[in-house]
C-alpha cells in the first residue's frame, strides 16, 4: 500500500499521529472513520496523488498505530475539536498552512470541526456519509435509534470495553477481499488492542456529550462553513433513508454547498475508489489553479 509515500510518526503535542504523506501540489487531508485507519484511503491517496495532489493520511489519535492522552471525565481529550487540533498541527508540521480536507464517517465530524474551527487554513471540505452529529440526534427516531444503536451502546461506561476486547474479532466484521489484504491486516491489528478500542469508543463518547454542544453552540451562534463543502454518500448505506436529502441539511450549516450519491457500500473509499477519487479530485482542483482565491478571500 501507499508505494512512494513518506510513513512516520509526529509528535503534535498531547498526541503522536501516525501519518502516510505523499505526492506534489495542493495539499489535501484524508480523514478515516470508525473502526478504520488511514490505510481505508490506500485505493483513493495514490489516484489523488496522479491528478497532482500532495495527500496527507493520518490516524486519528488513538485509532490505529496513532496517540493520544488518557482519556478525561467529560471526554473532552477526545472531542473533535481536539482531533482537530491534531490535524493543523499536523499539517504545519509538514509545511501546509492551507489544505483542503476530506472526512468519512467519524473523520468527517473532526473535518466539521477542522472547517469551523480554522476557516483560514481549510479551503475546501468534502464531507463523506456525514450530517452533523446534533443533527442525528435533532432528528433521531425509533428507526435512527434501532438502525444506529451502537452510538448510544458505545457511550455506556465501560460495558462497551468488556464486551469488545473479549472478541474484538467477533465484534468486528472486515472482507480482506473488498478491503485488499494489507488494509485488513492493518485494521484487524489495530481491532485487537484494547487501547485502541478504548480511545475510538471514548470518540463515540464525545460525541453525544462535548461534540454534540459544541456544535449546538456553534449553530446557534450562526457559525457556518463559509469554503465549498462538497457532500457524498454512499447510496447502499441509509443515511438518505433516515434523513432526507443531505445535501438539504448542510444548506443550514454551510454558505456553499453541493453534493451528490455514490454507488456504494458505507465504506466507499475501499467499495468506490475510483468514483470517491474522480469526485474529491475534481471538487479540489480548483485549488491548483493560480487564479484560486488567497487566504482571506471567497473560499476561506
Amino acid at each position: 500500500m501507499f508505494e512512494g509515500f513518506v510513513t512516520e510518526d509526529i509528535d503534535v503535542g498531547d498526541a503522536s499521529l501516525h501519518v502516510r504523506h505523499g505526492g506534489e501540489g495542493f495539499p489535501v487531508l484524508l480523514l478515516h472513520g470508525h473502526p478504520r485507519t488511514a490505510a481505508t484511503w490506500h485505493e483513493v491517496a495514490p489516484r489523488l496523488v496522479r491528478q497532482g495532489f500532495t495527500v496527507v493520511c493520518p490516524d486519528l489519535r488513538g485509532y490505529g498505530r496513532s496517540r493520544g492522552p488518557a482519556p478525561t471525565p467529560d471526554h473532552s481529550a477526545h472531542s473533535k475539536c481536539a482531533m482537530a487540533g491534531d490535524m493543523v498541527r499536523l499539517m504545519r508540521a509538514l509545511g501546509h498552512e492551507r489544505f483542503a480536507a476530506a472526512g468519512h464517517d467519524r473523520g468527517s465530524y473532526v473535518a466539521l470541526r477542522l472547517a469551523l474551527d480554522h476557516p483560514t487554513e481549510v479551503v475546501r471540505l468534502a464531507l463523506l456519509d456525514c450530517i452533523p452529529i446534533s443533527e442525528h440526534l435533532r432528528r433521531a427516531n425509533a428507526k435512527f435509534v434501532s438502525s444506529w444503536w451502537h452510538w448510544f451502546f458505545f457511550a455506556q461506561p465501560e460495558i462497551p470495553e468488556r464486551v469488545i476486547n473479549a472478541d474484538p474479532d467477533g465484534w468486528y466484521h472486515g472482507d480482506p477481499a473488498k478491503m485488499g489484504q494489507e488494509n485488513y491486516d492493518e485494521w484487524r491489528e489495530a481491532t485487537r488492542q484494547p487501547e485502541v478500542v478504548r480511545a475510538m469508543l471514548e470518540d463515540y463518547r464525545a460525541g453525544l456529550a462535548v461534540d454534540r454542544h459544541d456544535e449546538e453552540a456553534d449553530h446557534a451562534a450562526g457559525k457556518r462553513v463559509t469554503c465549498p463543502l462538497l457532500v457524498l454518500w454512499s447510496l447502499r448505506d441509509d443515511l438518505e433513508e433516515l434523513h432526507g436529502d443531505p445535501v438539504a441539511i448542510w444548506r443550514e450549516w454551510a454558505t456553499d454547498v453541493r453534493g451528490h450519491g455514490i454507488d456504494s457500500g458505507h465504506h466507499m473509499a475501499e467499495e468506490a475508489p475510483e468514483a470517491l477519487a474522480t469526485a474529491l479530485s475534481d471538487f479540489f482542483s480548483a485549488e491548483k489553479s493560480p487564479l484560486a482565491a488567497p487566504c482571506g478571500g471567497p473560499c476561506c
